[in-house]
């Protein structure tokens, strides 16, 4: 019964671990800032940051992969949504 409860323990730690690695990974690789001369090769979009609702230009980010399949985190300025028209 202890080598059982053992090995389950030893699971878990091991699948918490990959997590830890995969996350580590993720946050290695850069951001990149976006210019408008800039040439993306966007393939598939995978996330988005949430556009604050401000009246003003702030920072957001976009993770996407390219066409030959690298991750990459592009980094642009955009209007909130907090302003109104009247």
């Amino acid at each position: 019964m202890k080598a059982l409860l053992v090995l389950a323990l030893a699971s878990v730690c091991a699948s918490a671990m990959a997590d830890d690695i995969a996350n580590t990974n993720a946050e290695q690789i850069p951001v990149e800032q976006y210019t408008y001369s800039q040439h993306l090769d966007i393939a598939k979009v995978l996330s988005m940051s949430e556009i604050p609702n401000v009246c003003e230009v702030v920072p957001a980010r976009m993770t996407y992969e390219d066409s030959q399949g690298r991750k990459h985190i592009l980094e642009y300025r955009v209007m909130g949504n907090g302003c109104s028209n009247g």
